[in-house]
């Protein structure tokens, strides 16, 4: 793991531990007993349910064992994600972390937050409106990552082939901070053949564009994929296989979704993003905690971000890592993301000899 988010993971730990002690004194007055509300985006990509959600539920337990949790997950429809609101305010949440379905269209239900007495945290995509603090990764980080690495594995022929760029979802802000940090890598050192907007991060839709890019360019002219999750690589390598393309070119990626992982094994992606999600979900538990204690998150925010309602929102932005083949081992394996068992099933075990994960 990175020194910088090794940093960050141990700042936000001893916060932690600080915040459990007084949270622990406080539960024996019954005096801190409160709801959280949790609403994520969709079941698209792999990471919220897998990765997100159960960390949160087990840091809030660790953090606050008198509180409680109530989830909703939006199933990428925003009207849906309004009414989970409206209903969790009614319910009687003390403070919600908000994954924005659409950053733009929560910004009146996050108001209605606020007149409500209930503080928001944007979690992962910077909601607009008026939210109390924003957990999060480096996007612009993400992309330059995913540019450097798709120019490193295409060489000399970064010149001569053409990128297709499958970017995110367009009414997701995170998509643009992530096309932009690669574009300032790509700009002048690589030719954009195609370029599209892969609505609701969909594998579906990834694979349609990618076919779409594939007869116009033809496979022998196409050079690397820059793909801006896993879920999105996943319908651009499925588009190859079904275009009867044998030799892939280096597919980029995000989130280091299992099934990526096994891809970057077998050869078939390049490489994918690392974003540590406990420090991520730490921290909004950090700072949903301190909100629903009615306490100040500067303690927990080590900068500020302005959106384009509010400014200078508390903030944690956290620093992403690029995992190729040979980075498999030292990051996911050794953060306890996933064991070589899960990674290495029977049928990938040569392919796995082969990356050094024995």
């Amino acid at each position: 793991m990175s020194t910088r988010v090794r940093q960050v993971s141990a700042a936000l730990a001893a916060g932690l531990m600080t915040m459990s002690a007084a949270c622990g004194a406080r539960d024996d007055t019954g005096g801190d007993s409160f709801t959280v509300g949790l609403l994520l985006p969709s079941r698209a990509v792999p990471r919220w349910e897998h990765s997100d959600r159960p960390l949160i539920e087990k840091r809030l337990k660790e953090l606050c064992p008198d509180c409680s949790l109530e989830y909703a997950n939006a199933e990428n429809d925003a009207a849906r994600q309004q009414q989970q609101m409206m209903s969790m305010i009614a319910n009687g949440v003390r403070v919600m972390i908000l994954d924005a379905a659409d950053t733009k269209a929560l910004r009146s239900s996050i108001q209605e937050a606020r007149e409500a007495g209930v503080p928001v945290i944007a979690y992962d995509r910077l909601a607009e409106g008026p939210i109390s603090g924003y957990v999060s990764f480096d996007g612009a980080e993400v992309g330059r990552l995913q540019g450097e690495a798709l120019l490193r594995a295409m060489g000399p022929e970064a010149e001569k082939d053409y990128v297709v760029m499958l970017n995110g979802d367009p009414t997701s802000p995170n998509a643009a901070w992530y096309r932009s940090g690669a574009l300032s890598v790509l700009k002048g050192r690589a030719k954009i053949g195609k370029s599209y907007e892969i609505r609701g991060w969909s594998t579906d839709n990834a694979h349609a564009n990618m076919s779409a890019a594939i007869s116009a360019l033809g496979p022998d002219r196409i050079g690397g994929v820059l793909a801006a999750n896993d879920a999105i690589a996943a319908g651009a390598v499925s588009a190859f296989k079904s275009a009867g393309v044998r030799e892939l070119p280096p597919v980029t990626g995000q989130d280091a979704d299992l099934e990526a992982v096994q891809r970057i094994v077998t050869g078939e992606q390049y490489m994918t993003v690392y974003k540590p999600f406990k420090s991520e979900a730490a921290a909004a538990v950090a700072m949903a905690v301190a909100l629903g204690r009615g306490e100040d998150v500067g303690d927990i925010a080590e900068t500020a971000t302005d959106s384009p309602t509010t400014k200078r929102v508390p903030s944690v932005l956290l620093t992403p890592e690029a995992v190729t083949v040979g980075d498999i081992e030292p990051t996911l394996v050794q953060d306890g993301v996933f064991t070589v068992d899960q990674i290495c099933t029977p049928d990938l075990r040569s392919a796995c000899d082969r990356a050094g994960l024995p």
